[in-house]
Order: C-alpha cells, then sequence, then structure tokens
C-alpha cells in the first residue's frame, strides 16, 4: 500500500537525500527536485557525530561513507595565542565504545556523492536536477508543484528540504526575520601535503580565543585539511557560501594568532566568508500535506557541528512517520515535527550558547585562558554538553519495536 504514496522533496541537500532514501528503503515513491543543473563541490568540511553514523550506517552506507571519510583520533583545544593544547575528548575508540558508531570527518560533496548514489541505486530517476519548483498549493487531496515552462506535477506530500533560504518556508510561512549575529565565517581548505605533520594530524581542533576561534579538521582521507574561522566583525553582512575572499583579509582578521593558524591560512587557494545570521526555531513546521526539514525550518548556527546532522535525523525520522501514515501525511507530519523540536531547537541556542564560550574575553591572556578552559571542558562538562547529543537514536525514537533501516 506505501508504494501508491508519490512524496516531493524539494531540495537535493543532505537532509532531502537522506529523507528519499529513508523512504524509498520504505516502500514510499518519491522524486526529488533541485534547481542546480549539477552536483559540485560545494561546500567543505562536515563532522558527522555518532547520532549521524549511526542513522547512514542503519541506511546501509557504511562502506561508501568509510571509503571516503577521515576517522579522527580525538579532538583538541588549542589556545590563540602560545597554542597550547587542552585534550577535549577521543573520537576513535570512545566514539564506538560510548555510543557504538564512530566520529567521521567528510567533505560535504563527497557525503553527498554517497547519499545520490544510494538515491539513484534504489530509483534511477528520482533526483531531477535543473527543476526549480515556483509554487505549491494544495487541491483535491493533493499537492500541486509549479515549474516554470512545465506543466504542474500532483504529489501526496511534500518535504520542503530547500535550505536555509527556503520558498518553501516562505510560500507556507513567510520569510522569516533573521539577525545578524555579529560574527562572520572564513572557510577554506588546504592540501594536507602542503602542511607539516603536526598539523595534518588526525584530530580535530578547536582554537580559542577573544572574539575569534578557528576550527580545524582532515577530510578526504585526510588528504585534505578544513578551515573554518569565526571573527566579530560587523562590516559582512552576506549570508552566502559562495563569497569569494582573499587570504590576506583572513590573516588580518587572525593578526597576532600563532603561527600555525597563520600558516593554515597562508596556504588556503581560495577562501570564502559568509555571514553569519540567526534565527528563532520556529513553533510549526507543517502545513496540511506539506512540511520542512533541516535549515530550512531550523537553521542553526555552525558552533556545535550539528546542522547537518540534524537534517540527517530529520529524515530518518520523518520517513518513519510518513511509512506508518501513508494515507494521512498531515498527521504524519504532525508526529514527525513533535518528535523533532524540542532537541533541534534545544541545538539552536546550544549552538549559540557555544559561539560565546570560544570568544570569551578570559581567553585574551594565557594565565586566565588556563582556568577558564579547565573550568569550561571538563571531563564532566563535555559528557554533559555532548552526551544528549551524541546518544540519540533517531531510527528508534519514533518506532521502538523495529527501524525501516533494517
Amino acid at each position: 500500500m506505501a508504494k501508491a504514496t508519490k512524496v516531493a522533496v524539494v531540495g537535493a541537500g543532505i537532509g532531502g537525500l537522506t529523507a528519499a532514501l529513508a523512504l524509498l528503503r520504505a516502500g514510499v515513491d518519491v522524486e526529488v527536485f533541485e534547481q542546480a543543473t549539477r552536483f559540485g563541490e560545494v561546500g567543505a568540511g562536515i563532522q558527522m557525530s555518532a547520532n549521524g553514523t549511526r542513522c547512514l550506517f542503519e541506511l546501509g552506507l557504511e562502506a561508501p561513507l568509510r571509503a571516503v571519510a577521515s576517522v579522527p583520533a580525538g579532538k583538541q583545544i588549542r589556545l590563540w595565542s602560545t597554542g597550547q593544547r587542552w585534550t577535549l575528548f577521543d573520537l576513535g575508540e570512545r566514539s564506538v565504545e560510548r555510543y557504538g558508531f564512530p566520529y567521521l570527518m567528510l567533505h560535504r560533496a563527497d557525503l553527498h556523492g554517497v547519499l545520490a548514489q544510494a538515491v539513484r541505486a534504489l530509483k534511477p530517476e528520482a533526483i531531477r536536477l535543473g527543476t526549480a519548483v515556483r509554487g505549491h498549493h494544495e487541491r483535491d487531496e493533493r499537492v500541486w508543484l509549479g515549474f516554470e515552462g512545465a506543466e504542474p506535477l500532483a504529489f501526496d506530500a511534500l518535504i520542503g528540504a530547500d535550505g536555509i533560504h527556503s520558498a518553501c518556508r516562505a510560500r507556507m510561512f513567510g520569510a522569516g526575520t533573521p539577525w545578524f549575529t555579529g560574527c562572520m565565517a572564513w572557510r577554506g581548505l588546504v592540501s594536507a601535503k602542503d602542511l607539516p605533520e603536526h598539523l595534518s594530524a588526525p584530530v580535530g581542533t578547536n582554537w580559542v580565543g577573544p572574539g575569534a576561534h578557528v576550527i580545524t579538521y582532515p577530510v578526504r582521507r585526510g588528504e585534505l585539511i578544513n578551515f573554518v574561522g569565526v571573527v566579530e566583525r560587523s562590516d559582512w553582512t552576506h549570508e552566502s557560501w559562495n563569497s569569494r575572499g582573499r587570504v590576506e583579509d583572513c590573516l588580518k582578521d587572525f593578526a597576532g594568532w600563532h603561527e600555525d593558524v597563520q600558516r593554515i591560512i597562508r596556504a588556503i587557494d581560495q577562501p570564502y566568508q559568509w555571514a553569519l545570521l540567526g534565527r528563532e526555531p520556529m513553533p510549526v513546521w507543517s502545513k496540511g500535506r506539506a512540511t520542512l526539514l533541516g535549515d530550512a525550518c531550523h537553521p542553526t548556527l555552525p558552533f556545535l557541528a550539528q546542522g547537518a546532522m540534524m537534517a540527517i535525523e530529520d529524515g530518518v525520522v520523518l520517513a518513519h512517520c510518513l511509512a506508518a501514515s501513508v494515507h494521512d501525511p498531515a498527521s504524519a507530519f504532525r508526529r514527525y515535527e513533535s518528535l523533532r523540536q524540542e532537541r533541534t531547537a534545544r541545538i539552536v541556542r546550544g549552538s549559540a550558547d557555544n559561539a560565546r564560550r570560544f570568544h570569551n574575553p578570559e581567553l585574551a591572556h594565557a594565565e586566565g585562558a588556563a582556568a577558564y578552559v579547565d573550568r569550561e571542558w571538563t571531563p564532566e562538562q563535555v559528557n554533559r554538553r555532548y552526551d544528549w547529543l551524541f546518544s540519540y537514536d533517531a531510527a528508534r525514537a519514533c518506532a521502538p519495536a523495529g527501524s525501516i533501516c533494517q
């Protein structure tokens, strides 16, 4: 009976493709509409904690993910000025022992490619590239999608997975009003062979300092080092991952920082910059036979490394709910929303808290910084902040008796 239900997914990003894969595995027919004409090397690194790897491994993707990922040994804190190190936690054996699944670090394009290939393996023509949805409305118990220069198509349900600037969200609830956080971010990739061994080691590093922080970690089997630098600035408010910047401007933003940070920045071929805008969690995500997923409904600042993980979890939970109630999508979407709202809102707010923690003024001087780091990143504090994130089991949050992913 599930095969009679046809679902449209708008947006072929990580969340949209996860939802499509999970639905196809459950026997629900899916078509994915993506306005981009091809998949490219958009974005940079993704840290995939155990809550994300659990979802994707259970969807059959363990082998292809391991083939493209870096497996980190751990994560460390380093002080912006002196380079002093503090071990944050073990991400290798400890992740598997404590949460049952590994912590992986990937290039976004590699993760995206694995998901797209898996969807196409189940339905070769599922993903329609170069197809922009211009509107949608409900009529006669169907959702009708409109396209420029093409006839409208009818579906039983619609999933808006079209990202932070979601047109689906705007049509359903209005565009919303984001605010500038006062922070802008730099990102770039560096070839590991262009760096000394200690800067290309299989660890994630959080450099913390007053008013700024830097995160580096290996991706693509350790061949590349991902760089993200966040600085408090009020003169860049453009929210786009594709705005090209200059290495010399990035160096200015981190003037006075440790030579290791400077060396990584100098090795970036093309840095990009984007403004970080904040948004309040939405109180409602669904309307009738349409719902939202991932950044379309709960965009989060990148300070907990959970934005992509939340989209992956959304996709799995949504697939469970819809597969269990294929003839009543509106009811399925209400259940999905109720299962996901509290967790995602907590992550949105926790990410903002981490920004303040990473940029604290006490980090300005080495003597005060040591006491601050020792206080803020004790094992007890780290477990309190991360255990509830990493131990979450999305596939069973709404289906304790079994999983569609098995």
